[in-house]
């Protein structure tokens, strides 16, 4: 119920004015309204998954859904022409079980299921007067206008500079105030006065392509140096937390689609290379976590310094190194002088990142989890169907005869993975009710189109900021919806949609609460199974004592981004009702057991690569987090001892 907070992101702002305002205008100028309300509702859809990122994750996140959404509107279409009401009811339902069945993969594709089944709605639910071969390409149109603003519009704080254009670059010397001592288990050094290092020097150019990436890899290290920062206290299981995520966002965002497999540009292999120096630090980082000792403040200083420099796009300069007096120091003193020397002459390897087959990916969506979520969302998605169907012809519409707002609004409240059921029927209640009532005042007043055009166009602008709080978001959506199909022909009709959204959520909390065949929970589980898998294969690699670090680290990625997932939905299904959320409970136990195991894990590792074998400690640690592990894990699925 709480609202994300956060800076204005103006440059989706920007977007969100040039996308759906100007296309319905344009479509307007033809003759063509009804072509450029579908065009709109496709810029709107893809602004709703205009999130933060670089621009060739942008590809995947925005286009993949409008691929979709125009399968949907075109299934849709035909269905609604050609097919009675109980023929309509079960095709939808169908789709609804493929839409929450593939939401289970992941966030992209549960954008893809979401928009799959909107836009199919919205096909059989508002018959348009164009040909279908013409509203399709309409809506990949309205879509590919805005992904098309995404990569190309720069954003405001883009101008950076390249310092080695145009001039000479010599090997990367290190301050010799910082310069390691050749006895590595030598005494702490004094604390080193930060001397001189060279700062960005901005270019001419305007290099806006990487901005996402640059951000994101420097929000990496900036995690690194926060989590130096809170080692021995109370803050440091936060910390990592933030670092995993601060991972998982930058290797996301180096790993969009791209024509060639590797990257083709210095500045994109630069990137790469120095996202890939942070591992070793975050590794090193955790280590120091996992013994709950303070660590001297200026071991973070090393790591802000490099975040400076990948915003600033500049070489590293000196860094002040930590004392080398334990494994963990140590490998965070060799992690700063390796990413010194990356920076300076990096390389792109490899990102590490996950690679999933395809049969990965249907065990998901067949999976317990899939199967849940699948009939979950189609249960709702048809029951909305059949009601509106009934509601259609028995002419309790009146003047309005588009039946899809029921239908939709229930899809975009049933999906589990957007927040607890609840409380996202409570916003959208809320919202849709002052939207309607805001657009009623606007209707009263605005001229037509003039208006509603501007009115539009100022509700695409305000969807990325009411993208922080789900009612708020509601209503710009609302109004921006009602805007459009009165431009297309449809009489004002915000006290029908009020009562259609008051209906749809008392569907999605009945259906969504009865009970079901099989077990439930599944989702949860499904998501404690994989992050159990990941650890217990990291590891396995790691108590090896494998050579591999390019492995260990691939492996490490996986175990943190899987515990990540299964911690959010593990928060998400306790804030459901008890009727749901008793069926994952002690999850959150079995989470973090396995955070433990991972980032002990992790200290291992770091171990082993200084010393060559273990302390005491660390097998204590171990046995002890898998006699726990097989004690919890128990209660909330099936037994799994790591070995």
């Amino acid at each position: 119920m709480r609202a994300q907070r956060g800076p204005v992101p103006w440059a989706a702002v920007t977007r969100g004015a040039l996308a759906a305002g100007p296309l319905l205008l344009a479509a307007l100028l033809a003759g063509r309204a009804s072509l450029g309300v579908v065009a709109a509702i496709a810029a709107m859809l893809a602004g709703i998954n205009d999130r933060p990122g670089s621009r060739r994750t942008s590809v995947r996140r925005i286009g993949v859904p409008a691929l979709a959404g125009a399968v949907g509107l075109l299934v849709g279409s035909y269905a609604g022409a050609h097919l009675g009401a109980f023929a309509l009811t079960l095709v939808l339902t169908g789709l609804g079980l493929v839409g929450g069945g593939i939401s289970a993969i992941g966030p992209v594709a549960s954008g893809t299921g979401t928009q799959l089944l909107v836009t199919s709605a919205v096909g059989a639910g508002m018959p348009l007067p164009d040909p279908v071969w013409q509203i399709v390409p309409a809506f990949l149109a309205g879509a590919g206008w805005l992904l098309a603003l995404r990569l190309l519009l720069p954003t405001p704080v883009s101008r950076t500079g390249d310092p080695r254009a145009g001039r000479g670059r010599g090997p990367y010397r290190p301050d010799s105030r910082f310069a390691p001592r050749p006895d590595k288990h030598s005494d702490p050094r004094p604390d080193p006065r930060p001397g001189p290092r060279p700062g960005p020097r901005p270019d001419v150019r305007l290099d806006f392509r990487f901005d996402g990436e640059r951000a994101a890899v420097a929000e990496v290290y900036d995690a690194v140096a926060a989590l130096l920062d809170a080692a021995g206290t109370e803050h440091a299981g936060a910390r990592r937390a933030a670092l995993t995520a601060a991972l998982d966002h930058a290797q996301d965002a180096l790993a969009g689609p791209r024509l060639r497999r590797h990257p083709s540009s210095a500045a994109e292999r630069r990137l790469h290379a120095q996202y890939a120096a942070a591992l070793p630090l975050g590794e090193a980082a955790t280590a120091l976590a996992w013994a709950e000792r303070t660590v001297p403040k200026r071991a973070a200083e090393g790591p802000r310094r490099l975040a400076a420099a990948v915003r600033g796009n500049s070489l590293a300069g000196p860094l002040p190194a930590p004392a080398r007096t334990d494994p963990a120091l140590r490998a965070l003193d060799a992690a700063l002088l390796h990413a010194a020397e990356v920076f300076d002459r990096g390389r792109a390897p490899d990102l590490h990142t996950r690679r999933r087959s395809v049969a990965a990916l249907v065990r998901t969506v067949l999976g317990a989890g899939g199967r849940e979520y699948a009939l979950r969302a189609g249960l709702c998605f048809g029951a909305a169907v059949a009601t509106a169907q009934a509601l259609h012809h028995g002419h309790w519409y009146g003047a309005h005869q588009h039946w899809y707002w029921l239908p939709a609004t229930a899809v975009f409240l049933v999906k589990p993975d957007l927040g607890p059921l609840v409380s996202r029927v409570l916003c959208r209640a809320a919202g849709t009710v002052f939207g309607a009532l805001l657009f009623a005042g606007f209707a009263a007043v605005l001229p037509r189109p003039e208006g509603l055009v501007v009115l539009v166009a100022v509700c695409g602008a305000l969807v990325p900021v009411a993208a922080r709080h789900f009612a708020a978001q509601t209503t710009v959506v609302t109004v921006l919806v009602l805007a459009l199909v009165m431009v297309g022909g449809e009489p004002q009709a915000s006290a029908g949609r009020i009562g259609e959204t008051l209906l749809a959520c008392a569907i999605v909390l009945i259906v969504g609460h009865l009970p079901v065949p099989g077990q439930r929970g599944g989702g949860v589980r499904a998501r404690i199974d994989a992050a159990d898998a990941a650890a217990h294969a990291y590891l396995v690699h790691v108590l090896g004592e494998s050579d591999d670090r390019a492995a260990r680290w691939t492996l490490r990625r996986e175990a943190y981004r899987t515990l990540a997932e299964a911690r959010a939905a593990i928060a998400r299904a306790a804030a459901e009702l008890p009727a749901l959320a008793r069926h994952s409970a002690g999850a959150d136990e079995v989470a973090a057991v396995l955070e433990r195991l991972v980032d002990t894990t992790t200290a291992c590792a770091v171990h082993l690569d200084d010393t060559g074998r273990l302390t005491p400690r660390h097998t204590e640690r171990l046995a002890a987090l898998r006699d726990e592990l097989a004690t919890r894990r128990g209660r909330v699925g099936r037994s799994r001892t790591l070995a």
